[in-house]
């Protein structure tokens, strides 16, 4: 009997200790999560996707330009309210410079920017680079064709992505007249997404949010005659999108994260946004 009960409880004893130390071991690995990924991400490189702005950047013509007022100047100063710090008052419209086109932009009772979510800013990234197609004629409209390219060489694009187009046209920034690079007639000319992709990164692969280089989601030709059906479709299809990104050139086509992130103007249709790439 004796014989038996010592193995017995022999195993009950190192199964319990097992038990704990799994348990302990467990405790320790969520706990260190977060700090585990905060040194791999804090080791890798960065990149600005954002313009800066001021009152003369590109920006749609039917908006006026942003004014910057000086109150108070760390000395005393004619025009001023006061002095001993520096505080400044900018007017600006919402969708001004690098910036955030909540659902309610077109969407009436669409969602506004206080109401997107913190979870739709950090995304795995993807880039469509279209930028040597655009080089070769600056009306180019992305196609299916491209995005099923980028799968071929990447796999399927995952589910909750940031995915935004690469043009290069960002490089012609701060030219008011090269980003809108109209022709004799008044007709701007600048590439631009196509419902079709549209329709298959949002419904078929389930992306969060786009987005682009130029001033609109529609090509400048559509845009010059007033049509921005595209933009109007994803705005009332409840999802979001960035504008006027820079430096796409500077991220790979797959493996990136993406920060996106702006101010929370409550019942606000845009705002200027920060947007910034982990590079992998």
């Amino acid at each position: 009997m004796a014989g038996k009960f010592v193995p017995t409880l022999l195993v009950a004893v190192v199964s319990s200790t097992l038990a704990v130390l799994l348990s302990a071991h467990a405790a320790h690995s969520q706990s260190a999560s977060l700090d585990d990924a905060y040194r791999i991400i804090a080791g890798k490189q960065f990149v600005d996707l954002t313009h800066s702005f001021s009152p003369d950047i590109p920006h749609w013509e039917g908006f006026k330009k942003e004014t910057v007022q000086t109150l108070y100047w760390y000395d005393p100063k004619p025009g001023t309210l006061g002095s001993g710090f520096f505080a400044q008052m900018f007017c600006h419209v919402g969708q001004w410079g690098t910036h955030v086109d909540a659902p309610a932009h077109f969407a009436k009772g669409g969602r506004t920017v206080d109401e997107i979510s913190p979870k739709e800013m950090f995304m795995p990234m993807v880039v469509l680079d279209v930028h040597e197609q655009v080089a070769k004629n600056p009306d180019y409209v992305i196609s299916l064709d491209d995005v099923k390219a980028w799968e071929a060489r990447h796999g399927a694009i995952p589910a909750h992505a940031f995915v935004v187009m690469r043009t290069d046209w960002s490089k012609r920034w701060p030219s008011a007249a090269a980003m809108a690079n109209k022709d004799a007639h008044g007709i701007t000319h600048y590439p631009g997404w196509s419902l079709p992709v549209l329709k298959y990164l949002y419904d078929v692969r389930h992306i969060t949010a786009s987005g682009h280089e130029t001033t609109d989601t529609d090509p400048g030709v559509r845009a010059a005659k007033g049509d921005f059906s595209l933009e109007s479709w994803l705005l009332h299809h409840n999802h979001y999108q960035i504008e006027m990104l820079a430096n796409l050139d500077k991220v790979p086509e797959s493996g990136a994260l993406a920060i996106v992130t702006f101010p929370k103007p409550a019942g606000g249709s845009g705002f200027p946004a920060r947007i910034i790439a982990i590079l992998p």
